[in-house]
Formats: structure tokens, sequence, C-alpha cells
């Protein structure tokens, strides 16, 4: 008898036009991360399967493309603009089966489009900015990591000012420790400093302790890496 498959169908029911189709899923069971990278990226053992590729679903009836974060809400107006921009130059492609890299960064960015024009959240629409970094830092195209770091910090800067992260699984300090991560890595260190220290002041308010660390660390690194390049400059 066959052993079980880390890929299986699941039903789905497009919550643009209600089209009914299958798409891949992966059995928890072989997903294995064996560690995170400082903005969270997940890092996959080498026997299990990249849970990442598989977050979005697209329509292959429509195109629309959506993740479980997308609200079945359509605010008034985006459905005309997604059936100008979206159907109607829709060419019938099915992501149902197993994904490469290169096919999960499409379907992302078909999200991502998706989401702008149905108005989605900033912060469900940094999430898909930042996914689509850690792809592309998965497939070693830094320059389009840091393209969609860039832009998934905006979309957090804009969910903080806005608050509309509230009610949702990102806390304000996750929220801010993002931002300063992000900022660290496309090298702003200034805004990275500033929203590590917003994280470190709510200390004693937050239930989240570990992220509190993480800025800690950050925050340190920071320092101790503008010493070692004084340092330097004077000949040290």
């Amino acid at each position: 008898m066959e052993g079980i498959q880390p890929l299986f169908d699941r039903k789905m029911e497009c919550i643009y036009c209600q089209h009914k189709s299958s798409v891949k899923n992966i059995r928890s069971r072989f997903i294995k991360v064996s560690s995170y990278d400082t903005d969270f990226c997940p890092q996959y053992s080498a026997e299990s399967e990249n849970a990442l590729l598989y977050n979005i679903h697209v329509c292959p009836n429509c195109g629309f493309s959506y993740s479980a974060d997308f609200s079945p809400y359509f605010p008034p107006s985006t459905r005309e603009s997604i059936e100008d921009k979206i159907c109607a130059n829709w060419v019938p492609h099915d992501f149902g089966g197993k994904r490469t890299i290169y096919e999960a960064i499409k379907t992302y960015k078909l999200a991502s489009y998706c989401a702008v024009l149905k108005k989605e959240k900033h912060i469900t629409i940094a999430g898909i900015y930042l996914r689509l970094a850690w792809l592309f830092r998965l497939s070693e195209d830094s320059v389009q990591e840091i393209r969609f770091m860039k832009l998934a910090r905006q979309e957090y800067m804009n969910s903080y000012s806005t608050d509309d992260f509230k009610g949702t699984q990102v806390s304000e300090v996750k929220l801010l420790y993002l931002a300063g991560e992000l900022s660290r890595r496309i090298s702003d260190l200034p805004s990275a400093v500033r929203y590590f220290s917003m994280v470190i002041e709510r200390q004693k308010q937050t239930i989240e302790p570990k992220i509190v660390e993480m800025a800690k660390e950050r925050w340190q690194e920071i320092r101790e890496d503008k010493k070692s390049q004084s340092a330097e400059l004077i000949g040290i």
C-alpha cells in the first residue's frame, strides 16, 4: 500500500466568482521548520515541504488570487475594478498542482495586485509582500528581495498609522519589530533603531517577551556594527 503523500487536494470556492476548484495543500506532519530568520522567514529542513508555496489560491476561472487572510467583503466599486483589470485579461491557468518557487512567486504577485484592487487591509498586503521577499531570498535574488522588503515595510507602517492590524494575529509589538527588522535589512538604520526602541518601550505591556528580546538583540547588533565601522575609519 502506497504511503501517505505530503500533498493532498483541497476543495476551494473562489470568494470572488464562487467557482469551485481543487488546490494542493501540505499535510502538517510533513512541514518541518528547522529555524527562523530574524524576520520570521521559516527555514525548512531538507526533507520538509515548503508550506510558503501553497498559501495563495488562484481561481482558474476568473484569476482572482487570495490568501486565507483576505476578507470575504468587497468594498463598493472594487468588484468592477477587479473585473476590468483581472478577470477581463485572465488567460486560464491552473496553479492547483505542485508548485515551484517561481510558480509560487507568480501566485503571490497576483494576490498582491488583487489585494490592492480589493482594498484589503494594509496588514494583509504587508504579509504578502513579506512572503514574496522570503521567496526571492530562497531563490537568491537579492534585488527583488530588497524591493519587496521595502514594500512590506511601507505597508506595515501604513497599518500602524491606521490601526488596521487590530483584531488580526499580528500584534502591535510584532508589527513594530517587523518594521524595524525590515528597515535594518534594507539599511535604513535610523528607522530600525526607532522601531526597535518602540518595541522595547512596550516590554512591560506585551505578552510577547521573545519579540522584545529579539528587538534588543537587533538594536545591540546595530550598535556593535557602528562601533566596528567607526574603529575602521580611524584605523584601530
